[in-house]
């Protein structure tokens, strides 16, 4: 790969990790073939956890808004059937 010698520019200095000098020594590396990890280790635990972490943190923005919706369509929806009903039109007809 790399090598001694002198380097111009535009010279190929060798690969990552091998740039034109000599290995290193005593330096261990370990690798884990793919087809030996566990890719979803920890998915099930650990998005359960996450989950309710998320929920946790954005519930005040979202119940406020729908509770607030809810009784506003509850009250047009009572208030509509009211004056539409007869007691209602009695209420506010026209006097004529």
């Amino acid at each position: 790969m790399g090598g001694g010698g002198d380097k111009v520019p535009g010279q190929y200095m060798g690969w990552w990790g091998s740039l034109g000098s000599l290995p290193q020594k005593g330096v261990t590396s370990y690798a884990l073939a793919p087809n030996r990890q566990k890719p979803m280790a920890g998915t099930v635990y650990n998005g359960v956890f996450n989950t309710f972490r998320r929920f946790r943190q954005s519930v005040l923005y979202v119940i406020p808004p729908f509770v607030l919706g809810y009784y506003l369509m509850d009250w047009a929806t009572k208030r509509n059937e009211f004056l539409n009903s007869k007691e209602g039109r009695a209420l506010y007809a026209e006097k004529d």
